[in-house]
């Protein structure tokens, strides 16, 4: 891995570091990500539980998101734009912060459309877990998972295989196989 590719992924990983739920800035003011869970008064409303991580694969960056939703809100609006503007948000704010920590703009690209899952909680409520990728432009140095492996075998152990053979060792007393 080049020291390129090593500065990216910790500028990007120091850039996640406050999308935990109760960060501050450095003025001590409450991080705005654009979750649900920032709106209204911690204190006086019910939490909204939602949160977001992301991680990288190869030259991936992958940005999860999960949420719970009452079961109304998910036939009332459009979910999938719903998810897509957060996306976008999470991604946005991870930009901004990778930019103040590093100097530098972090360009990704997405691949494809945000993948969703709703599942039943109750009859009430459901779990929302969303995901999407970004390519990361800048990291071209990076193999991607999902290729297949080349053979690296160095020429001394390839040797070695070759030398293989069915002959039986001289002091070996056991019968032979039928």
């Amino acid at each position: 891995m080049s020291q390129k590719t090593l500065d990216i992924v910790r500028g990007i990983s120091q850039a996640a570091a406050g999308m935990y739920d109760g960060a501050l800035d450095e003025n001590g003011e409450p991080i705005k990500i654009g979750l649900k869970r920032e709106e209204g008064n911690p204190l006086l409303d019910k939490r909204v539980i939602d949160g977001c991580k992301i991680r990288c694969s190869g030259n991936t960056l992958i940005v999860s998101y999960h949420s719970e939703l009452l079961l109304r809100d998910v036939y009332a609006q459009d979910l999938e734009s719903e998810l897509e503007q957060t996306m976008s948000d999470i991604v946005s704010y991870l930009k901004e912060q990778y930019r103040k920590v590093t100097g530098n703009t972090l360009s990704l690209k997405e691949k494809g459309e945000c993948d969703a899952r709703v599942e039943s909680t109750s009859r009430v409520r459901v779990f929302v877990t969303a995901r999407k990728d970004y390519e990361i432009s800048s990291m071209n140095d990076v193999e991607a998972v999902k290729e297949p492996s080349e053979d690296k075998l160095e020429k001394t152990f390839k040797d070695f295989l070759a030398k293989a053979s069915d002959k039986k060792a001289p002091n070996d007393k056991r019968k032979a196989e039928s």
